[in-house]
């Protein structure tokens, strides 16, 4: 049977269709429906009825599936070999270059490996929901073992194919061009600084406090006046919800496509901040996919460089900002508007809790100091799991001895706030961990250039006034999509590679300056 590039070639009349033309047609195809897998894996994770699971699981491993195929038909090998000796110009040959990575990539793998991955993962996912709050890690080891099975051999298929390591492979799905040897090399710089700063935080903070103790906000705080709150802050933050909405989940994330961008949080009538600033977290995301460059929509130039810098919007909004004591000013007479003044929400105050520096079990609760922590275990346990070093069986006692070396945590049979807490490794997204911290780095990094282009602009934050923030990253970032590679990208924005001295710098500045 021919494929339909090959028909069209062959009818009679048909005006000659360039290589580089059919592959950007075959492209927009793939995008419309990724877009209704989006959709259907957002509601999935947010209004699904649970009896829906399995039904829904096969339909996106059928859809994911198809869309294997489509970006695999061998035909399409050659319209990338063609279209590279067309005449393109400078933009086409960069879709041509992201056409070609994917194209490497998605032949490495067996349509049956993909769906069965899906399907793997969609299991494992669901079954988690329960087994989290359940703290049952053996339930958990059931669907997990052959979730981690098919994920080696999507790495050892993907380094047979790219010639990179078996980690590197998969972290190559979210940061094209980092290598573990990068990763270590950052981190282990990192772990030289990192715990000593925590405890220089901390010891500071608690002799303040112990000067002026803190003040805790009182509540509860009602839902429904939380979610209003989230979505009046995020249209404070340029958020259009013409082209996106705010929803609930299990686990807060960013989805969607850049016409529909769908966020979500998770409540709780005990404590606003976690779905606030979660909410502040995944409107960075969503502020990045909507500004993406709308002319290349549909093709691989058009989409987020990587996820690290995807993280990087998204702590830009939540640490870099959110930290600011022009953000507590800004957030206060909201607070009192939504919930009753009390003094917790002075502005002052309110700083200091956001940028208190607490020792915790939580990732996703954690602060910009400790959060580093977090990502540095999970990605050492993932990379070991990965090469096949460690079991699925060993993840608790590594978990613990890794969580009381760099936080001094116990951390011993609790599974719900251990290993189980983050969706990541149900889903089976390994190679995603290092993106966190990676795009802590480059959100300091974009802020000491934005300094340096705007010297007022802690004084302009500190009036409400964030449009020179957002200004700058949708010209160097958001507005970029995959035009360029990650390090050039953050060449032209910033003037030098990734440099994680910018991280260490802010955080000593905040926390100790």
């Amino acid at each position: 049977m021919r494929t339909d590039l090959e028909m069209a070639a062959a009818e009679p009349g048909a005006a000659a269709e360039s290589a580089y033309d059919a592959l950007v047609a075959r492209n927009d195809r793939i995008h419309r429906l990724a877009h209704l897998g989006a959709i259907a894996g957002w509601d999935q994770a947010a209004l699904m009825p649970p009896a829906g699971n399995e039904a829904r699981a096969a339909a996106l491993a059928e859809l994911a599936g198809l869309l294997h195929r489509m970006a695999t038909e061998p035909a399409l090998g050659l319209e990338i070999e063609r279209a590279g000796r067309e005449p393109l110009d400078a933009v086409q040959r960069a879709n041509l270059r992201e056409m070609r990575h994917a194209w490497l990539r998605e032949t490495a793998l067996p349509a049956s490996l993909v769906e069965r991955q899906r399907l793997a993962a969609s299991r494992c996912e669901h079954a988690w929901r329960s087994q989290r709050p359940a703290n049952d890690w053996a339930g958990f080891l059931e669907n997990f073992r052959p979730l981690l099975a098919l994920a080696r051999e999507e790495a050892e298929r993907l380094a047979d194919r790219t010639g990179l390591a078996r980690y590197d492979a998969l972290m190559d799905r979210y940061e094209p061009g980092m290598t573990s040897a990068e990763v270590d090399r950052v981190f282990g710089e990192l772990r030289q600084w990192l715990p000593g700063l925590i405890r220089e935080v901390v010891a500071r903070q608690a002799a303040r406090d112990a000067d002026d103790p803190p003040v805790d906000p009182v509540g509860p705080f009602a839902i429904d006046r939380q979610r209003a709150l989230c979505e009046q802050l995020m249209g404070r933050l340029g958020f259009d919800f013409e082209a996106g909405r705010l929803d609930v989940s299990t686990h807060p994330f960013c989805g969607g496509v850049p016409e529909d961008v769908r966020l979500t949080t998770r409540f709780s009538a005990d404590d606003f901040l976690g779905a606030l600033m979660g909410t502040v977290h995944e409107t960075g995301h969503a502020r990045y996919e909507q500004n993406l460059p709308r002319a290349w929509l549909g093709q691989p130039i058009g989409q987020a460089r990587s996820m690290a810098i995807h993280e990087s919007q998204s702590l830009a909004f939540e640490m870099q900002l959110g930290g600011h004591p022009g953000f507590a000013a800004l957030l206060a007479p909201l607070l009192s508007e939504a919930f009753g003044a009390q003094p917790a929400f002075e502005p002052e105050r309110l700083h200091r809790r956001l940028t208190r520096v607490q020792r915790g079990l939580i990732r996703v609760d954690a602060d910009e100091v400790t959060y580093p922590a977090h990502v540095i275990l999970r990605y050492e346990i993932e990379r070991a799991l990965i090469e096949g070093e460690v079991q699925a069986e060993d993840i608790p006692a590594l978990w613990d001895a890794k969580m009381q070396e760099l936080l001094g945590l116990d951390t011993r049979g609790n599974y719900r706030d251990g290993p189980l807490q983050d969706v990541h490794w149900p889903e089976g997204l390994f190679g995603y961990f290092p993106c966190y911290t990676l795009g802590a780095m480059y959100a300091a990094q974009w802020f000491a250039a934005i300094r340096r282009t705007l010297p007022d602009l802690d004084a302009r934050i500190a009036r409400g006034d964030l449009a020179p923030v957002f200004d700058w990253l949708c010209e160097h970032v958001w507005s970029q999509g995959s035009r360029w590679t990650t390090e050039e990208l953050t060449r032209r924005a910033s003037g030098e590679p990734l440099n994680p001295a910018h991280l260490r710098a802010h955080l000593q500045q905040r926390y100790l300056g």
